[in-house]
């Protein structure tokens, strides 16, 4: 049987739409919620909802009885980044003591130098995850995902159509940015095959781009000119304060706006290709669905 986590988030719902469009029974597809109340999406599809949290052994233990694989989504825990590890540990071992045969981690894209990089404290708790995986003596397969373009528009601004402004201080650099619902598609079809153990796969865009082209990209849907500013990094948090957005908001912005300066996720790979076995969905498809006029 198949469990996975963090089934009411938009990776695992998608994730799970594609375990049953490929033909897999309901009747061998778990989720796991913290919440039963947020699983109502799954009562129709046959599927067996159950209850356990990332912070609960005990909770994770019988959550995972009777599964053969187990697709770990990785914890959107917004608290300390240490968090984020310590709960993934917690599940690789109530998985291994619950007889666990094959865990499929999502983690994220890396390169050598991340460690000086502005989101090496977010790469590190990966790094720390996959190890103690690989060091479990479970079967496992690691999902090296992209930055998701669902991101861009946020990145952008909610007002990037009025103001035909992108402020972000991305300066030149590019990120393979790639669809979260392709992720989920092909972790689905990974999960639900053979062949993947003890393997890592780089899951990103065939190719990588900067927020001067996503400026380009905006322009060419809504006939508008948009320009890209990348001011400096003071300056650029000077503008959120300004503007009231909270702190913590502004820290993400700025963490993640360096680390596509510093080409943290420029990585281009042809492998989620090859799985999807189609072009992943590119940075122009996306904004025309985004801001194309309905």
């Amino acid at each position: 049987m198949i469990l996975v986590t963090g089934a009411s988030g938009q990776f695992g719902k998608n994730a799970i739409d594609h375990l049953l469009k490929k033909g897999n029974s309901p009747a061998e597809i778990a989720v796991l919620v913290r919440d039963k109340s947020k699983a109502k999406s799954f009562e129709h599809t046959g599927v067996d909802v159950r209850v356990g949290d990332y912070t609960d052994y005990d909770s994770l233990l019988r959550a995972l009885k009777g599964i053969s694989k187990l697709l770990l989504v990785s914890s959107n825990d917004r608290q300390a980044v240490e968090n984020r590890t310590a709960q993934h540990i917690n599940v690789i071992k109530a998985a291994k003591d619950a007889g666990v045969g094959h865990i499929f981690y999502t983690s994220f894209v890396r390169k050598p130098g991340f460690e000086n990089s502005a989101i090496a404290a977010f790469q590190n708790s990966h790094v720390e995850s996959e190890e103690f995986l690989k060091n479990s003596g479970v079967k496992y397969t690691i999902l090296q995902n992209g930055i998701y373009l669902e991101m861009v528009p946020v990145f952008a601004g909610e007002k990037v159509v009025d103001s035909g402004v992108i402020l972000f201080p991305a300066s030149e650099g590019k990120a393979s940015f790639v669809l979260r619902e392709e992720l989920a598609e092909v972790a689905a079809g990974i999960i639900a095959s053979e062949g993947h153990e003890n393997k890592t796969y780089n899951l990103t865009n065939t190719s990588s781009v900067s927020f001067a082209e996503v400026a380009e990209a905006i322009s060419a849907t809504i006939d508008k000119k948009v320009i890209f500013q990348s001011p400096e990094v003071t300056e650029f948090q000077s503008t959120l304060k300004q503007f009231g957005v909270p702190e913590m908001y502004i820290g993400m912005f700025t963490m993640w706006a360096t680390a596509v300066a510093q080409n943290t996720m420029d990585v281009e790979d042809d492998t989620l290709k090859s799985f999807l076995g189609r072009n992943p969905t590119t940075l122009q498809q996306f904004i025309n669905s985004v801001y194309a006029v309905k």
